[in-house]
C-alpha cells in the first residue's frame, strides 16, 4: 500500500512537473538560452570549411541563400575570389547537419544595394518595402486583432520564460481532429500552427507548406531554438514575432507588381492604401461615429483584417474568392466586437464598408530611364554573372555590390546631357556654330551619350556610363551605329599589324634574300616592305612603323572602285583634300576619306594573297582547281543568302498561302504555271493540274488536250531546276523551296540550308562553263574581296569589334560596317594600356547574405592581362591620336584640359561622323530617292595615362535629315564638360572627394 502511495504520489509530482513547464516553459528556457549561447557564427578571411547552407524554401530562395554555392561556381568562373567567409560554431553545424533550420536572427527586410566607388549609394531596392520598424511601431489595435485571430497568448506577462513555439490547448486540438478525419473525411483538420511556427513554415519548408508530421515538427523545434537565442525571457522575442508575421506574411502575387510580403506592401497592392496613413488611422483615439474620420478608420481597419483572414488561402481570398474573404472579414467583425479586442463602434462602422480589391497593376512611381541607365545595366551584368533571369529576382536577393561607378560623378554628366535639351544650355555649353547645331536646330531630339573608364590596379574600370534618353534602350552597348571616321583607327592598326608582321617575317632577311622574292605588282604593302627593309639602316620595328606612318596617298575621290559587288565612288568632307598627296598620319589626322580607301584596298589585296598562297595570274586559269574551287564557295553563299531571304518570305504560311503569294508576282502565262505547279505538287494528277489550271485561266478555254500536253511536257523530270526557274521567270531556290516546305513543313531554316546543298551548286552550274570566264572573273573577285574581309573581320573582333562581320567594301574604312561606342572604348583602352586587353570591371566587391551563417564576400580578383598588340604599334597609334587634338579634326580640344594647377593634360582620340541614308538608285546608279535613316557623330578618346572612354550625339528619323552636325559637336561637348570629369581624375591625398578611392 505504502509502495502504491509513492508511486502515486510520484505520478503527482511529475504531472505537476509537466503542468508546470506546459504553462512556465522554464526547463525549456534555461536549457534552449544554454544551447543558444553556442550558436554562433562569425566571418574570417577566405573560403569557409564550416560553412552550411539551406535547403530551398521561400525564404532562403529569394534571398539567395540556398543559391549561394552555385552562385560560387558562377562567380569563380569569372575571376572573383571568396575573401571572406562565415564560419558557424560546430553545435550550430550539428543542429543544421540533424534536420533544423540554422538558429540565427533572421531579417524580416533585404534586397539589394549597389554602392559606388566611394561606397555611396547608387540603388537600393527592399523588400517588403513598407514595414514596421519594431514592436512599438505597431498599432496596438492591429496587434491585438492579430492575437486573436492567430494566438491569443503569445504575449502573456504572466509567464515570462513562455515557449511561443507550442500551443498545447491547439496542439491537442489539432489532434483530435486528425482522429476523427480517419474516420469522417469531411470533418475539418485545422493545424497546430502559432505565428512563430507559420513563419518557420512560409520561409523554410519546401514551398512554404507542411506536408508531414515531421516537418512540423522540424518547424517546431526550429522555432523553439530561435526563440531563446537571447536568452530565457521571450517577451522580447514573442514582440519581435508579431512585428515579422506582419512585416512577412505572404499575401499571393500580383501582375505588375510581383510577390507581395507583409501587410505594409499588401495593403498598397491590394487596395491602393498609404501604410503611413493606415498606421495614423488606425493608431489614433475612437472618434464619434458620426465625423468623417471613423468611417476612414473602420474601412482601413477593415482592409488590413481581410488580408490576415487572407493569409489562410492568399492566392483564392485575393481572386476568385472575395465574396468569401467579405464574408468571413465580416464575421470576424463580429467576433472581435464580441469580445471587446475592438470597439463596438468600430465593428458597426466597419460591416457596411464593402472590400473593393484593387485589380488593375499597381501604379509605381514612374522610372527615369535617364537616371537608371548606368543602374539597370550593372544590374542586368550581374543578372548575367549569378545566371539570374530577371532583374526582379535579383532585386530580391541580401547582396550588396561595390561597383567601379563614381555616383557624383555620374550625377552630374548625367544632369550636365539632360540639361543639353534645352536650347539655352546648348548655346552655353557652345554647342551651336560650325559643323555642329545651326540656329534653328533643336538639341532636344539628340541623343548625346558618354562613357568614361580608368586604368586602375591591372583592369579597366567603368566610371561613368550614361545618356539623356529617357528610354530602355542603351546606345552605348545597344546600338550598330554608323559612327563614321572612327573606323579609320580600326583600319590603321590593321594596316600597322600588317606592317609589323611583314618585319617579323622579313627583317632577318639581308637585302640579297630580300631581292630575291617574287611579289605580285597589286601587293603593294609586301612589295613596300620588302623596298624598306633592303634600303633601311635602321631595321628596327618601331622605324618601319613611323616610316608605314609616311607612306603615302592621294585624296582624290575620281576614281571609281571596284568593291563590294560593284563599283562605287567616295568623297572627302572637305574639298581642299580632293587632290592633295598625304601621308597616312596627315590622312588620319584630318580623317580624309580617299586616303583611307585606298588603303583599305592595299589592305584587302594583301589578305588576299595571303590566302590564296599563288599569284593572281594562276587564279585565272580555267584548270586551276583553285578557281573552280572559289566558284563552288560563290555559288554555295550566294545560294544560301538567296534561301534565307525565301524562308523568311514563306515561313509560317500553309501551303496555298505560299503558293497565292508566289503567283502574285508572277506574270501568267500557262507554262509558267504549269512549271510552278509541277515543281510544287510532283505526285499531283492531271485532274488535280487541271483544276489548278483552270483557277488561273477561267476565261482562256484550256482543252483538255492542251491541258494534258502542258502537265507531260513541264513534269519536273523534263527539265533542270535552272531551266525550270527560267522558265517559271522566278529564281529557282525560290522554286525548289516552296517544294521542299510542302514536303517538309516543319522543317527549320537551317535543315533546309542542309537539304539544298547540291541544289545550290546545280543552279550556278552555268557558272563553271568555260564560255562565262568574265562573269567568272567578276564573281572570283567578288568571293577572295569577302574573304579577305572575314580576315579583317576576324582581325577587328580580336580587339573588340562587336559584330560577327564586316561589310565586304571598302566603304568599311569610313564607317559602312557599323560599330559601338563601348566597343571603341574598350579600342582605345587597349592603346591607352600599351597593346594589354586588361579586364573591364564593373564591379569590384559581392557581399552576400551580411550577418547570417551564409555571409560570403567575393573580390573581383583581375585576369592576367592579355597582350593583343605590339607595344610598339601603341605608342605609333597614341602619337596620331594626340596629333588629332593638337592639329586635325578635333583641335577644339588643344590645351582644353588642365588640372587645378595649371598642369596640362594630354588628350587624343579620333573623330567619327556617320550619316546612315537608304538609298534607292536607277540602273546606272542614278539617286532616286535617299532617306536620312540617323546621324551620329562620336570621339573616342583617351585623356592623361589613365582615363579614356567615348562620347557620342546621336538622332534618329524623322528628325536627321535637319542635321548637319559632324563631330566637332562631340569634342566640344567633351570640351564643356571639362569642369565636371577634372575633379575625378586627381589622385593622392588632396584628391577631392569627387575622386573614386578604389
Amino acid at each position: 500500500m505504502i509502495g502504491l502511495i509513492g508511486l502515486f504520489g510520484l505520478l503527482v509530482f511529475v504531472a505537476r512537473l509537466i503542468y508546470n513547464e506546459l504553462r512556465t516553459s522554464e526547463w525549456q528556457a534555461r536549457n534552449l538560452s544554454e544551447l543558444g549561447r553556442e550558436l554562433t557564427f562569425k566571418t574570417e578571411p577566405g573560403p569557409s570549411p564550416s560553412i552550411r547552407f539551406p535547403k530551398p524554401g521561400p525564404y532562403d530562395e529569394r534571398l539567395g541563400y540556398s543559391s549561394l554555392p552555385a552562385y560560387t561556381e558562377f562567380l569563380t568562373r569569372h575571376d572573383y575570389l571568396i575573401s571572406q567567409q562565415a564560419r558557424i560554431s560546430p553545435r550550430l553545424a550539428q543542429l543544421t547537419d540533424r534536420g533544423l533550420f540554422p538558429a540565427y536572427r533572421e531579417k524580416s527586410q533585404a534586397g539589394i544595394d549597389l554602392l559606388d566607388c566611394n561606397r555611396q549609394s547608387l540603388y537600393s531596392q527592399r523588400f517588403p518595402g513598407r514595414s514596421y520598424a519594431n514592436f512599438e511601431s505597431v498599432p496596438r489595435l492591429l496587434a491585438d486583432t492579430l492575437l486573436f485571430i492567430e494566438d491569443r497568448e503569445l504575449l502573456t506577462t504572466d509567464y515570462p520564460h513562455h515557449n511561443p513555439s507550442f500551443d498545447w490547448s491547439r496542439f491537442a486540438r489539432a489532434l483530435s481532429d486528425q482522429l476523427l478525419h480517419v474516420f469522417d473525411k469531411s470533418h475539418p483538420t485545422p493545424g497546430a500552427s502559432t505565428l512563430v511556427t507559420q513563419i518557420e513554415k512560409y520561409r523554410h519548408s519546401p514551398e512554404g507548406r507542411t506536408p508531414s508530421p515531421q516537418e512540423k515538427l522540424r518547424q517546431m523545434a526550429s522555432a523553439s531554438v530561435r526563440v531563446y537565442l537571447d536568452g530565457e525571457n521571450t517577451l522580447p522575442a514573442r514582440q519581435q514575432i508579431v512585428v515579422d508575421y506582419l512585416n512577412t506574411v505572404p499575401l499571393a502575387a500580383k501582375p505588375g507588381y510581383g510577390e507581395i510580403s507583409g501587410l505594409g506592401d499588401g495593403l498598397w497592392a491590394w487596395y491602393g492604401r498609404d501604410f503611413e496613413e493606415v498606421n495614423q488611422l488606425l493608431d489614433g483615439d475612437d472618434m464619434p461615429l458620426e465625423d468623417e474620420p471613423p468611417q476612414r478608420r473602420a474601412e482601413a481597419f477593415k482592409q488590413a483584417l481581410s488580408l490576415m483572414i487572407a493569409q489562410r488561402r492568399p492566392s483564392y481570398y485575393l481572386r476568385e474568392g472575395m465574396a468569401d474573404l467579405q464574408q468571413l472579414t465580416d464575421s470576424h467583425l463580429r467576433l472581435l466586437a464580441a469580445s471587446g479586442t475592438i470597439p463596438v463602434a468600430l465593428r458597426d462602422a466597419a460591416l457596411p464598408i464593402k472590400l473593393n480589391l484593387q485589380q488593375k497593376p499597381v501604379d509605381e512611381p514612374p522610372i527615369s530611364f535617364v537616371t537608371r541607365k548606368a543602374v539597370t545595366a550593372l544590374r542586368a551584368h550581374l543578372s548575367g554573372l549569378l545566371h539570374v533571369k530577371h532583374l526582379y529576382d535579383l532585386d530580391r536577393l541580401d547582396l550588396t555590390a561595390v561597383t567601379t561607378m563614381n555616383g557624383e560623378m555620374q550625377g552630374a554628366v548625367t544632369t550636365v546631357l539632360r540639361q543639353l535639351k534645352n536650347p539655352a544650355n546648348a548655346k552655353a555649353a557652345e554647342l551651336y556654330g560650325h559643323n555642329m547645331l545651326g540656329s534653328g536646330d533643336d538639341p532636344g531630339k539628340l541623343i548625346f551619350s558618354f562613357t568614361l573608364f580608368e586604368q586602375r590596379g591591372g583592369a579597366n574600370l567603368l566610371r561613368v556610363q550614361t545618356d539623356n534618353f529617357d528610354q530602355p534602350f542603351d546606345i552605348n552597348e545597344g546600338a550598330r551605329l554608323n559612327l563614321g571616321s572612327t573606323a579609320k583607327l580600326r583600319t590603321l592598326i590593321t594596316y600597322l599589324e600588317i606592317v609589323a608582321s611583314l618585319h617579323q617575317r622579313y627583317a632577318g632577311m639581308k637585302p640579297k634574300e630580300l631581292a630575291q622574292l617574287k611579289v605580285e605588282s597589286q601587293n603593294v604593302l609586301s612589295r613596300w616592305a620588302l623596298d624598306y627593309l633592303a634600303k633601311a639602316q635602321d631595321r628596327g620595328l618601331p622605324a618601319m612603323l613611323e616610316a608605314a606612318m609616311s607612306r603615302r596617298y592621294s585624296g582624290n575621290p575620281g576614281e571609281a572602285f571596284v568593291t563590294g559587288g560593284g563599283v562605287q565612288t567616295f568623297t572627302n568632307f572637305e574639298s581642299e583634300e580632293n587632290y592633295r598627296v598625304m601621308t597616312v598620319r596627315e590622312g588620319f589626322q584630318q580623317s580624309v576619306n580617299l586616303v583611307f580607301v585606298r588603303l583599305m584596298r592595299d589592305i584587302v589585296r594583301h589578305y588576299q594573297f595571303e590566302m590564296a598562297g599563288a599569284s593572281s595570274e594562276s587564279l585565272e586559269a580555267q584548270s586551276e582547281p583553285r578557281r573552280q574551287e572559289i566558284l563552288s564557295r560563290f555559288a554555295d553563299r550566294e545560294g544560301r543568302q538567296f534561301l534565307v531571304r525565301f524562308y523568311r518570305k514563306y515561313h509560317g504560311k500553309t501551303p496555298q498561302e505560299a503558293r497565292e503569294l508566289l503567283l502574285e508576282n508572277m506574270r501568267p502565262a500557262p507554262a509558267r504555271l504549269a512549271v510552278v505547279f509541277r515543281s510544287l505538287e510532283p505526285d499531283a494528277g492531271l485532274e488535280k493540274f487541271s483544276t489548278f489550271m483552270h483557277e488561273q485561266f477561267p476565261k482562256d478555254g484550256l482543252s483538255d488536250a492542251k491541258l494534258k500536253a502542258l502537265y507531260e511536257q513541264y513534269g519536273p523530270d523534263k527539265f533542270s531546276l535552272a531551266d525550270r526557274g527560267y522558265i517559271a521567270g522566278i529564281h529557282p531556290l525560290e522554286l525548289w523551296l516552296l517544294g521542299f516546305m510542302r514536303q517538309h513543313p516543319e522543317a527549320t531554316l537551317t535543315q533546309s540550308l542542309d537539304a539544298s546543298r547540291e541544289e545550290r551548286q546545280a543552279v550556278y552550274a552555268w557558272l563553271f562553263k568555260t564560255h562565262h570566264k568574265t562573269k567568272q572573273d567578276k564573281r572570283i573577285r567578288q568571293m577572295l574581296e569577302l574573304e579577305a574581309f572575314l580576315e579583317i573581320g576576324r582581325d577587328w573582333r580580336r580587339l573588340g569589334y562587336p559584330f560577327e562581320s564586316l561589310t565586304p567594301s571598302y566603304a568599311s574604312a569610313v564607317g559602312a560596317s557599323g560599330d559601338r561606342p563601348a566597343a571603341l572604348a574598350e579600342l582605345m583602352g587597349i592603346i591607352v594600356n600599351k597593346g594589354m586587353r586588361l579586364p573591364l570591371r564593373k564591379l569590384e566587391n559581392l557581399d552576400f547574405a551580411q550577418a547570417t551563417p551564409y555571409e560570403t564576400h567575393f573580390e573581383n580578383k583581375a585576369a592576367v592581362a592579355e597582350r593583343v598588340l605590339p607595344e610598339e604599334i601603341t605608342d605609333v597609334v597614341r602619337r596620331a591620336l594626340l596629333d588629332v587634338v593638337e592639329g586635325g579634326t578635333a583641335k577644339r580640344l588643344k590645351g582644353g584640359l588642365r588640372q587645378a594647377k595649371g598642369k596640362a593634360v594630354e588628350v587624343g582620340g579620333k573623330t567619327g561622323t556617320g550619316d546612315h541614308r537608304f538609298e534607292v538608285r536607277a540602273p546606272g546608279g542614278r539617286l532616286i530617292s535617299s532617306r536620312a535613316v540617323n546621324r551620329s557623330a562620336t570621339f573616342v578618346f583617351l585623356i592623361g595615362d589613365r582615363f579614356f572612354g567615348t562620347i557620342t550625339a546621336y538622332v534618329r528619323e524623322p528628325y536627321a535629315a535637319n542635321y548637319k552636325f559632324t563631330s566637332a559637336l562631340t569634342v566640344q561637348l567633351l570640351k564643356s564638360l571639362t569642369p565636371t570629369l577634372l575633379p575625378m581624375m586627381e589622385t593622392g591625398a588632396s584628391a577631392p572627394s569627387l575622386a573614386c578611392q578604389n
